[in-house]
């Protein structure tokens, strides 16, 4: 048997649907979707359009509103850099920037760079369930801000911020509210509108279709302005200069049509495997805890927290399975989930932590195969994890015997 992928936040596979709509567009209708003055031109140009019409249609947008990026790292920093330098030059005194400690890299990092702008950098905490308590945020704003960055669903926990309280709160203090909604896009239902957001940000990878696209919602009514990153043509509004790739963008206009048409169904048998799942876990291993809300939370994910046995020890003794222990952009890092600690947990369990997400391609079987495997590798991880602290434990008598003499 092969590996189970079992690591569906990180990335997911192209949908054989997509993948059949890309491939005409890269070597037969293979025009720049800006060459308006021939057919090959023309064609692309009208395929990138549909792409954006069902990107706006599953974000509830207007498809003008849409603006196309390399992915949602690139959508995060135009959205939350570009709303507030547009503002800062046209002589707005307000400086105060405010997210989440639980945000994903790109925006953390995004805010914090903008203190050497002469912006104010204001990380909000989390309560131990993984969600930003509104009173915290009412708290906040009760500076002047420019902008608040609140994701969807976070890319750890699977936790869903509660935007229906928060979004209020931001409007009433005159902030302009992004959010990050790689995770949720196709996952749960989401309006733009209907959630009061100005900016939102989506990548097409998270969502079946191909890696290095993605876009930003901006609200055209009433109208949010932004300073572009980068110079170049004048593409996408001036806000995203350079040539579009309209295979990709085809490829991400399908996975988003299919996102539509499936989410409901899917999203209940994917909770319904999940659960499944962390039920036989449970039986097996009564000390495995769920960090963050099992209420508000993404119906495909789990991050398990063991007992005693260390994430990283359990997955080198489950080769077979497709598991992280963090969000893919961090998983190279020694420190412990910031994810994790801003909920409270310390070094040792986060260090103790793995994230899992089920997907449009697993099976009842592979759940199964998978709680078998991974209650084997826990307790493979403990044995020898015993085993070393006994050896640990001889040698240091050992040593000290020697001493003695």
């Amino acid at each position: 048997m092969g590996p189970l992928y079992l690591d569906y936040q990180a990335t997911t596979p192209c949908d054989p649907a997509v993948m059949a709509a890309m491939m005409p567009w890269f070597a037969e209708s293979f025009g720049n979707p800006h060459s308006a003055d021939h057919v090959l031109g023309r064609r692309a140009h009208d395929a990138v359009e549909a792409a954006r019409d069902a990107v706006a249609a599953l974000l509830g947008a207007d498809s003008r509103e849409v603006v196309f990026t390399s992915g949602a790292t690139e959508a995060n920093n135009i959205a939350i850099k570009g709303a507030v330098r547009f503002l800062a030059a046209r002589g707005d005194a307000r400086r105060r920037v405010v997210t989440v400690a639980t945000e994903h890299k790109c925006v953390l990092e995004s805010v914090r760079d903008l203190a050497d702008e002469g912006f104010e950098p204001v990380i909000l905490p989390v309560g131990a369930d993984g969600r930003l308590d509104p009173g915290t945020l009412r708290d906040a704003l009760a500076v002047p801000t420019l902008l608040v960055s609140i994701m969807a669903a976070n890319n750890e926990t699977g936790v869903l911020h509660d935007l229906a309280a928060l979004a209020p709160i931001v409007r009433a203090a005159g902030a302009l509210l992004h959010s990050d909604v790689a995770q949720a896009a196709g996952k749960i239902a989401l309006d733009v509108r209907a959630m009061d957001l100005d900016l939102a940000s989506v990548s097409a990878h998270k969502l079946y279709g191909p890696k290095g696209v993605g876009a930003l919602y901006v609200r055209r009514r009433p109208r949010v302005r932004l300073a572009p990153l980068f110079s170049g043509g004048g593409q996408e509004r001036g806000l995203r200069s350079g040539t579009l790739p309209a295979p990709l963008l085809v490829g991400f206009g399908e996975a988003c049509r299919l996102a539509r048409a499936l989410r409901l169904e899917e999203g209940r048998r994917l909770a319904a495997l999940r659960d499944r799942f962390l039920a036989r876990l449970v039986a097996a291993e009564p000390g495995v805890t769920v960090n963050g809300s099992m209420a508000h939370r993404l119906p495909s994910n789990l991050n398990l927290r063991f007992a005693d046995v260390r994430a990283l020890d359990v997955i080198a003794h489950a080769p077979e399975l497709c598991l992280s222990t963090g969000s893919a952009c961090s998983s190279a890092e020694l420190a412990p989930s910031y994810v994790l600690t801003a909920m409270g947990l310390d070094a040792a369990q986060a260090a103790r932590s793995l994230r899992l997400a089920v997907g449009r391609y697993t099976s009842p079987a592979d759940m199964d195969r998978a709680a078998a495997i991974l209650c084997r590798a826990v307790a493979d991880a403990r044995a020898a994890g015993s085993g070393a602290a006994a050896h640990a434990t001889h040698d240091d008598t050992a040593r000290t015997e020697t001493c003695r003499i």
